[in-house]
């Protein structure tokens, strides 16, 4: 068994781990990422993401791309629109492209940062089996097709079930009471004409009784809508997702008496998919370890109510590759430097993400979020 080294390796071909790459890569220095998808069209991408002035953007414009992602965003993405259960609307905004959260599709913003890398760069179809240190701050990754990789440096990014994570910390995600149910309405404005006429132009969400909907517009024509529920951890294995039309009757059992055209987010989808919502304990941090870090959700996973998850993400990893190249002679002071900074940022927005949850889903939730919007500029 051969074994290869790279001076800096990333674990994790996300929106983090791109953007570490291109950052260093803007600063030259060169490093490899490895990601367990079998390459860039291995799955949809999906899903839109509203990125921040204050981090994601600063993110793009260290990689330099800031002007090309202005020319994906998504015109119209920032309206948004609240309701109650009984189809009211309750707040409603349009957006004047002015705001300082385009709306962008996640895939195409992956496409601009992996187009942007050095030919060769993400090597795919690797997934990690473990690492393990070697000592002096090296590093040794295992892969299940049987390849070995060792680093000088190792970036954990590769999310909430990170296996670079052990390498600092014992923590584990834990069920934050939230369980999702994602459907996909295609084509909508012709073939689902009245559910595209709710959803509006951009962002969406309905609110009552401890569930919710949250919509966007995608891009393509399509609706994305994640029906979710303040649900035991093991509801979701109560239903039949391989049938799904008896999943679909399944979740809607939770929304009756919700208006009809709410209910038909559900019940007229095309695609039905589980998922539930974990998170690290707020103020999630470990101590230094010479030659690997973590960033994104392998770092600080947390609910996606405050939405900062993928923006986080690639702040981090600006952040990250911008203190290597200002220490390119001391890397153990770069990510001391980076963690000292990481820590406290993480930890206020997962204090906002679970206020949010808490909030969102509370017994008066819907007058919450209402008046949360309503008093000052609508920021998600």
């Amino acid at each position: 068994m051969s074994t290869t080294h790279f001076p800096v390796a990333i674990v994790g071909g996300g929106l983090g781990g791109l953007t570490a790459a291109r950052v260093l890569h803007v600063n030259g220095i060169e490093s490899v990422i490895f990601d367990l998808e079998s390459g860039p069209e291995a799955r949809t991408q999906g899903g839109m993401l509203d990125i921040h002035e204050e981090n994601g953007q600063k993110a793009l414009h260290a990689a330099g791309l800031h002007g090309a992602f202005l020319k994906i965003v998504h015109e119209g993405g920032q309206a948004m629109r609240l309701l109650g259960p009984d189809g009211t609307v309750r707040v409603s905004s349009e957006d004047e492209g002015d705001g300082d959260r385009p709306e962008v599709d996640r895939g195409d913003l992956r496409d601009l940062l992996l187009n942007s890398l050095p030919e060769g760069t993400v090597h795919w179809g690797r997934k990690v089996t473990g690492a393990r240190p070697l000592g002096d701050g090296r590093h040794e990754v295992s892969f299940t097709d049987g390849t070995v990789i060792t680093s000088d440096l190792l970036i954990g990014a590769d999310g909430a079930w990170s296996r670079i994570r052990p390498l600092l910390s014992d923590a584990e995600p834990a069920y934050t009471g939230i369980s999702f149910v994602e459907t996909d309405l295609y084509e909508a404005d012709t073939r689902h004409p009245r559910s595209a006429a709710v959803i509006g132009g951009g962002f969406f969400i309905a609110l009552g009784h401890g569930s919710g909907l949250l919509a966007h517009r995608e891009t393509d024509g399509s609706l994305h809508v994640y029906t979710a529920r303040k649900a035991d951890e093991g509801w979701i294995d109560t239903i039949d997702f391989s049938d799904p039309v008896a999943a679909k009757a399944a979740v809607l059992a939770h929304f009756e008496g919700w208006d009809e055209d709410l209910r038909g987010l559900v019940a007229d989808a095309e695609t039905i998919t589980p998922r539930r919502i974990h998170a690290l304990p707020v103020g999630h941090r470990w101590n230094r370890v010479p030659g690997v870090t973590l960033l994104g959700d392998a770092a600080h996973v947390m609910s996606p109510f405050a939405g900062e998850g993928a923006n986080l993400a690639m702040y981090d990893g600006a952040e990250l590759a911008l203190a290597l190249a200002a220490d390119p002679g001391d890397t153990e002071a770069a990510l001391a430097a980076y963690e000292e900074a990481l820590f406290p940022r993480s930890e206020a927005s997962a204090v906002e993400s679970a206020a949010s949850l808490d909030t969102m889903f509370g017994e008066d939730g819907l007058e919450q979020m209402a008046g949360f919007f309503t008093s000052g500029p609508a920021g998600r």
